[in-house]
């Protein structure tokens, strides 16, 4: 009994005196990485790509939710309390229960913020220069309208912790209810996605249309039909966004999904890999994180073909952001009477379906709703 008691005491210390080296060596490598960014760190348009020489101070042509001027600074600072909460909250986790499928997605979610920038070009989606961003001519980051800010960061609490969470237990009170024989109790996988789709959906409009009326950022271009307060700086594709956003919450949600085993689905598939076998914990995460990579590519697919259409023409007016640029790749904000100076941004050429980038000529409307004189 002595010795069955006193040699996994023994594996475990060893174990503790490996892990200590490695965790120590990747919490310097993250500060370096942090340390690195912040000496980087800009706030405001300050590279010839987006800036306007005409602007020099920050004048806004339109008034934020309430009137009130200070929306960024809450933001941001609620993104730094946000993060070192879930950095406690989930260091706290992992000594208790250290690779739980839960930290893991949250360690996944959070990983497919590197195609962010992508994913900022595809809708149109056009952050506030002032917010402390990435330097605007680091590769990948150039591919964002404007700039790419920190706050992105807490992707996790966005695409896994609040839609899966909330529809989980709204899974487990409706399956608490039903009779053994019942849709949620024979189906349980295919119940949470339709959960994760209807609470992703409300989630996300909700957010987004307040961090829109906020001055966070603004979608430029939207497809007219299926979208709220178009042609205004405010415009929000409801539709289109709402619904390709849920294809990263429902994978998220549902490889976190355990059944009467104890095991999440992205355990079962990992187990299918004969290469992790000896390392399932690193085989869960590299399942989640390569099949939310392939969903966040989706999302972005979805807007691509949006932007190839031309169908995405109404556009946010007035410009909310005279220090930047205006980001027309298309013209349409020409069109409509926007005065410039004008920004196409990258891949404007065959990934947009023009292969002579921007259209030289863009004829201002008569009616334009853009125009200085215009009263709409």
């Amino acid at each position: 009994m002595s010795r069955e008691r006193t040699l996994p005491s023994a594996a475990r210390t060893s174990a503790a005196a490996k892990r200590s080296p490695m965790t120590a060596v990747w919490i310097a490598v993250a500060l370096l990485v942090l340390g690195v960014v912040a000496y980087h760190a800009r706030m405001g348009a300050v590279s010839p790509r987006i800036a306007n020489p005409e602007v020099t101070s920050v004048p806004r042509p339109v008034v934020f939710l309430f009137g009130w001027d200070h929306w960024l600074v809450l933001h941001q600072v609620g993104t730094v309390v946000m993060m070192c909460l879930l950095i406690a909250v989930f260091a706290w986790a992992w000594t208790r229960r250290p690779a739980h499928p839960y930290l893991l997605m949250v360690l996944a979610s959070t990983a497919i913020v590197w195609q962010d920038p992508i994913m900022n070009w595809a809708p149109y989606a056009v952050y506030n220069p002032q917010l402390w961003h990435f330097p605007e001519d680091w590769p990948l980051v150039q591919l964002s309208p404007t700039v790419e800010p920190f706050i992105v960061i807490g992707y996790s609490t966005f695409y896994f912790i609040g839609p899966f969470f909330a529809s989980h237990r709204i899974l487990r009170r409706l399956q608490a209810r039903a009779s053994a024989g019942s849709f949620v109790w024979r189906r349980p996988l295919i119940s949470l996605a339709l959960l994760l789709f209807v609470t992703g959906v409300i989630m996300d409009a909700v957010l987004e249309i307040f961090l829109v009326h906020t001055g966070l950022y603004i979608y430029s271009q939207v497809i007219p039909w299926g979208s709220v307060f178009a042609g205004t700086t405010f415009q929000f594709p409801l539709i289109w966004e709402t619904a390709l956003v849920t294809t990263v919450m429902i994978p998220a949600g549902v490889l976190c999904y355990r059944d009467d085993t104890g095991r999440s689905q992205a355990e079962k598939l990992a187990q299918r890999l004969p290469w992790f076998r000896t390392r399932p914990a690193l085989g869960t995460f590299l399942v989640m994180a390569a099949i939310l990579n392939v969903a966040y590519f989706a999302y972005g697919a979805g807007f691509a073909a949006i932007r190839a259409s031309r169908l995405a023409t109404a556009v946010a007016c007035p410009w909310p952001y005279p220090e930047a640029k205006v980001y027309d790749p298309q013209g349409f904000y020409e069109g409509e009477g926007q005065p410039g100076p004008y920004s196409e941004g990258h891949w404007n050429g065959w990934m947009t379906a023009q292969p002579n980038g921007r259209p030289a000529v863009n004829p201002v409307k008569a009616n334009g709703y853009c125009r200085p004189d215009s009263d709409g």
